[in-house]
């Protein structure tokens, strides 16, 4: 191993990784792999999924490591956050996969409600736009915490916040959703 980069600060192996030197990436994947992969791990919960998901962490690295800014925190709480965001899409995906086979087998079944299936469509669309209003910090706590099942002190130590700082969002997040939601109501009850 090359010492230089042993004791390189994130913003020199992110050059490094920027000038296309492997042992760059291979020195930040060394530092940083493992918390990637239990993020990874904990979000997925199946072994594959969290694999998959960390080689595309380093890959989207290797191909735009200015994407990371020293300046806004460490590389490692860079990677981080890409993780956990990949790891919502890929949950959104698998909850949208499961939601449509679950909407074909009731389609299937006898008692199937066209005026009921369309209602809970609305709503869900209605909670997905008021969600993707909100600014990220709110967004993504809200997501932590109630699409991926995390209790505020979980989601406190996945965004590296405190935990005040996280229910603040969380409740303040809430507050917009329920104006946001009541206002397009509003807007469909005219």
């Amino acid at each position: 191993m090359n010492d230089e980069l042993a004791t390189a600060s994130d913003a020199s192996l992110a050059v490094g990784v920027a000038r296309w030197r492997p042992e760059a990436l291979a020195e930040v994947y060394r530092r940083n792999a493992g918390a990637v992969f239990g993020l990874a791990k904990r979000l997925l919960v199946e072994e594959a999924l969290a694999e998959e998901l960390t080689q595309e962490v380093f890959v989207s690295f290797w191909q735009r490591p200015e994407r990371y800014d020293p300046a806004r925190g460490s590389l490692r709480a860079f990677l981080l956050a890409v993780a956990h965001g990949r790891a919502v899409d890929m949950l959104r995906s698998e909850t949208s996969r499961r939601a449509r086979e679950q909407r074909a087998r009731a389609v299937a079944g006898a008692g199937y409600d066209l005026e009921q299936e369309v209602v809970e469509l609305v709503a869900n669309e209605r909670v997905r736009e008021a969600l993707d209003k909100l600014p990220e910090t709110e967004r993504s706590a809200i997501e932590l915490a109630y699409f991926g099942g995390h209790t505020y002190r979980e989601v406190a130590t996945i965004q590296n916040e405190p935990e005040g700082t996280v229910k603040s969002r969380i409740r303040s997040g809430l507050r917009r959703m329920e104006r946001e939601l009541a206002h397009l109501s509003e807007g469909t009850n005219r």
